[in-house]
């Protein structure tokens, strides 16, 4: 075996395969293997590193390089520079757009600094496709620590004790749920990990399972082990080949080296994990009608009680917890309740996993613990608004949760704090919005992701979400009433209490929280008939300026309905009637000569 010096660590998460990691590494094989330094230095395709606007990303070990933005053409540069001459490449390195660029070593990277990882702890730090990376790093020994030191009962205390609670959006106590099911008397039980993970821009549970698939496969034997349990199911998504394959690959090297199967770790403890997929139903979150669909059922939730764990797979008490709660466990097994409960909130104990996207400066996968406020996230860790623009609301909870405004800034992130903020933690997306953006329109596009994902089975969600967004859209076409306003409230308060799962109880959360925090955008689409973020197509006017017209005719030649007209090198005109407000005429002005009224 190879007696590495050097380690060259490539980003092998899904958004820099996108854009040609796979290829970077083998250029980089390619040049070692040229200079017969294969024996010298190592190659290792990582999970993400979570600085996806930088991405691609390669890092080197052990003098902790951190390169960004890498080409495959950039890889010769690197081995003839870094590897073999001990010069770094600079233009490669982060630069710090606030210290007027500034070379930025990772660990002091604003983006990284307030970070902390227990849940990505492995993720752009080791090969997801090697298992024993994975044991290196500690792996296996809190399922080891489980079978020789500590009874079911102890170690589901210890989750107890921890604080944990689900990462999944509900937020319920971990350990009082592996307790519950544990107390269930039944000869046959299941874990079930929920890797269905549906909201838009997020991708958490993605990631973890791409860069570090061992860690729930460790999770769900330790919760087998405390709710006696034989049996894993782990139900994802089709849409997620990479981690579908590396998944697929730990499950083999686990058989392999005794961690899962017959007589684990020469204990009598059984257990052993299967993967179910599922075809991108977001209401397949929901615990219930995920067990349906893994059933081969409708995705279709039913009324609780009974909960899962007294009747769930196949009728048998069932365990069901997402991937980002089960990457929790061994590290709090290892190091105890106590470590981790001394992370975050008095309410909210440990860390929270984002995916921060939107119109953000720095999109990409954080982890920090529980109370970090919503300006240290937007602001330090994501670098502020992107092109200078004012921020102007924060989405949090995916399409279940609620629009916050700059007031909520200073807001420590935690179950509850969220929740009295009118939004929700969920399950982890975050997105970011920023002047530009209409707030009616927002709320109407969440609205219609909603009633793509519905079921259909309750008579709330199905019809009463179809008719909150038939007001949305009136209002946002220039035709809404001042009634329509109070429709909307009355109506999704009936929608919120009667709907028969969480997808319908939350649906309208984004149209109560800009309600609340953006009436006046409501009222100025009503009564002015104007959006003031100039989104709303059917409220607004192209107008050509006759003092900045030069009559180039570039916007007569590229209107797609002979709208304009005019004479060359002469003011031109626009027929509001004739108009589609496609915006082509004012994206190829070069005069600023087009004005948006």
């Amino acid at each position: 075996m190879a007696d590495y010096k050097m380690h060259v660590l490539v980003c092998g998460g899904t958004g820099c395969k996108a854009s040609q990691s796979e290829l970077i590494k083998k250029n980089f094989q390619n040049q070692l293997e040229e200079r017969g330094l294969d024996q010298d230095v190592q190659v290792i395709h990582t999970g993400c590193f979570g600085f996806c606007e930088q991405g691609p990303i390669v890092k080197i070990q052990p003098d902790n390089t951190f390169y960004v933005g890498v080409t495959p053409e950039d890889s010769r540069e690197i081995v003839e520079e870094h590897l073999i001459k001990g010069r770094k490449v600079e233009r490669l390195l982060y630069t710090d757009p606030t210290t007027l660029g500034q070379i930025t070593e990772s660990k002091n990277m604003d983006f990284y600094k307030k970070q902390v990882r227990v849940a990505l702890r492995n993720c752009g730090f080791i090969n997801p496709e090697n298992i024993e990376e994975y044991i290196g790093n500690n792996g296996y020994a809190a399922l080891g620590k489980c079978l020789e030191e500590l009874s079911p009962e102890q170690a589901i205390q210890t989750i107890i004790d921890s604080g944990l609670r689900g990462r999944g959006g509900g937020g319920f106590p971990t350990g009082l749920k592996w307790d519950i099911t544990r107390k269930v008397e039944h000869e046959q039980k299941y874990v079930v990990c929920n890797a269905d993970e549906g909201d838009p821009g997020a991708f958490m549970d993605r990631s973890i399972l791409e860069g570090d698939p061992h860690t729930v496969i460790e999770a769900m034997a330790i919760c087998g082990y405390c709710i006696g349990a034989n049996k894993g199911l782990v139900y994802i998504r089709a849409e997620y080949p990479l981690a579908i394959q590396r998944l697929k690959t730990a499950l083999r090297q686990a058989r392999q080296y005794g961690l899962l199967g017959q007589n684990i770790l020469g204990t009598d403890f059984d257990f052993d994990i299967e993967i179910r997929y599922g075809a991108g139903a977001f209401v397949c979150g929901e615990e219930t009608a995920l067990i349906h669909s893994m059933e081969g059922k409708r995705g279709e939730p039913t009324f609780k009680p009974p909960f899962p764990s007294q009747e769930g797979y196949l009728g048998k008490p069932t365990n069901v917890n997402n991937v980002e709660t089960f990457a929790n466990v061994p590290p709090i097994i290892t190091k105890g309740a106590e470590w981790f409960s001394s992370i975050g909130t008095e309410k909210s104990k440990g860390t929270k996993v984002f995916a921060l996207a939107g119109k953000i400066n720095n999109v990409g996968l954080i982890e920090v613990p529980m109370g970090t406020t919503l300006r240290e996230v937007i602001y330090d860790i994501g670098g502020g608004i992107k092109n200078g623009k004012e921020f102007k609301s924060v989405q949090t909870g995916g399409p279940s949760g609620g629009c916050l405004t700059k007031a909520f800034l200073d807001t420590p992130i935690d179950y509850d704090n969220l929740l009295a903020a009118g939004s929700m933690m969920g399950s982890g997306g975050m997105i970011v919005m920023d002047e530009d953006d209409c707030m009616v329109s927002i709320a109407k596009f969440y609205l219609e992701f909603t009633l793509d994902e519905s079921c259909g089975k309750c008579t709330p969600c199905r019809i009463g979400n179809k008719r909150l967004h038939e007001i949305l859209e009136k209002i946002t076409e220039g035709k809404g009433t001042p009634e329509d306003l109070t429709k909307l409230r009355m109506l999704s308060h009936v929608i919120k209490d009667s709907s028969l799962c969480g997808l319908g109880q939350t649906s309208p959360n984004p149209v109560l929280s800009t309600l609340d925090n953006f009436m006046h955008e409501y009222e100025a689409h009503i009564n002015d008939s104007t959006c003031p973020a100039g989104q709303c197509k059917a409220l607004l006017q192209y107008i050509i300026d006759d003092e900045k017209c030069t009559g180039c005719t570039l916007c007569f030649r590229n209107c797609p309905v002979g709208a304009i007209s005019g004479e060359k090198r002469s003011p031109h005109y626009i027929d509001q009637t004739l108009c589609i407000k496609c915006g082509a005429c004012y994206e190829k002005c070069k005069f600023d000569a087009i004005k948006i009224a």
